[in-house]
């Protein structure tokens, strides 16, 4: 057995290097924000987005002109991708029950599923408007009844995009601000004069957005740690080389540090894709940048058996997971560290990140092994409470109570329970004392 790359990216060290210089930016910039607030937002948004306002909320009669530019047919297209992300988002949302049991007699447990009260949705506009970014966030978080939803993204090519505009807010956006980077999710977290903070921050954004999200996380939630996009395919000979290259590069054209793996048992295919890639490199007109991110973060991986291509993808845990092979199911029952599988050569990425219906926030840098992505429940809070309704319950439970507080050490949590014991009981306990032990409670 052997793992061979026949190709590798850049070294981890490099990219942490990266991520220290990046990391002090954020800081210093969060820092401005929470100083200085709408003036600080104001400067960033005029020095990064060249984009120059009084105000940087957009105002209904506003949103409805910029909405008017959108074409019938793309706001056809729009809305069926809305529809899409909806609907699933709906499914999950039914699934997710509130519950109340009896555990034993005159003791309630329960829990609600009660939405988070704000949400601040970063979609992403540098090089490309992402349209689908506000169905997964925007769109979502109003299925899960979040009362305030925020929603941000630059300008692109100096104005704000209409099917970005349209998409926030057919999604249910409550308030759109035309700002993008750190200075978006800084004041939608930290808050300004003029813009009240959120409790939950959601949405992707290139590296400077993800560290502004890592270094507020606490201060409000946030969706996930996100990185660049990552994409693998997982193949063997039953695809043929074109297929894989496209969809390799399908994904490495979002940012010039994007990794995309293939994962293969055939050499030839492996070859073969290595050849296609150079040849769609020639003629793809985001060449510029998914070159860039191809030479830099691409690795082909060549395994002898399908357990090992199993333990590379698990290890890796990539962002999308493309599996082409005669046994997709199996990569399905088996696999357990990923964003999102993409299952069959029917299946693409590409329909996964707008359409489909699936979210496409997605964890990367290997957080697939801890969490999913974004979904309705991540708007969601699963909150316990309890009830106890006679005197017997209250009884009985404050009594083992008691003598476990006593066990930790705990007597002023112990007098909590032993208050009860002694009113609803009717038992002598000593003050500063368990419960003592009774035939009833063994």
């Amino acid at each position: 057995m052997a793992i061979e790359y026949l190709k590798r990216g850049k070294p981890e060290a490099d990219r942490a290097e990266d991520d220290a210089k990046t990391a002090a930016v954020v800081e210093a910039t969060l820092k401005d924000i929470e100083t200085r607030g709408d003036a600080a937002v104001h400067e960033l948004a005029v020095k990064f987005d060249n984009y120059d306002r009084e105000t940087y909320r957009l105002s209904e009669e506003e949103i409805q002109a910029i909405i008017a530019k959108v074409s019938p047919r793309e706001m056809a297209d729009i809305k069926f991708a809305q529809e899409q992300v909806t609907n699933f988002a709906q499914a999950q949302r039914d699934s997710m029950l509130d519950i109340e049991v009896e555990t034993m007699p005159g003791v309630i447990l329960g829990h609600k599923n009660i939405p988070v009260q704000s949400v601040g949705c970063y979609v992403p506009g540098g090089k490309f408007p992402m349209v689908a970014s506000a169905h997964m966030s925007v769109a979502t978080a109003k299925v899960a009844g979040v009362p305030r939803i925020v929603a941000c993204t630059p300008p692109f090519n100096g104005e704000p995009n209409p099917a970005v505009i349209a998409a926030m807010h057919l999604g249910g956006a409550d308030e759109i601000y035309v700002l993008g980077g750190i200075q978006a999710v800084g004041a939608m977290a930290i808050g300004t004069e003029t813009i009240d903070p959120v409790h939950l921050l959601v949405g992707p954004g290139n590296a400077f957005v993800a560290e502004a999200k890592r270094q507020l996380f606490g201060r409000v939630g946030i969706d996930l740690f996100a990185g660049p996009t990552e994409t693998m395919v997982i193949a063997d000979d039953t695809v043929d080389a074109e297929l894989c290259a496209t969809d390799l590069l399908g994904q490495a054209e979002h940012g010039y540090n994007s990794p995309a793996v293939l994962l293969t048992n055939s050499r030839a295919l492996a070859e073969a894709t290595l050849s296609e890639i150079d040849r769609i490199l020639g003629i793809l007109p985001t060449a510029n940048t998914a070159s860039v991110s191809w030479e830099e973060y691409g690795e082909v991986i060549l395994c002898d058996t399908y357990d090992e291509m199993l333990q590379v993808a698990d290890d890796i845990a990539s962002e999308h997971v493309q599996v082409m092979t005669d046994r997709d199911d199996w990569f399905l029952e088996n696999m357990t560290c990923y964003g999102a599988l993409f299952l069959g050569p029917r299946t693409n990425v590409a329909n996964g990140d707008k359409v489909i219906g699936t979210n496409h926030t997605l964890p990367t840098k290997k957080a697939g092994r801890y969490t999913g992505g974004l979904w309705v429940g991540k708007f969601l809070k699963t909150h316990s409470y309890q009830k106890v309704t006679t005197d017997e319950a209250a009884t009985l439970i404050g009594e083992y109570g008691s003598r476990l507080c006593m066990l930790e050490g705990f007597v002023g949590h112990a007098e909590q329970c032993n208050i009860r014991v002694r009113r609803y009981g009717g038992i002598n306990v000593p003050y500063g004392e368990g419960a003592p032990y009774r035939e009833a409670a063994e």
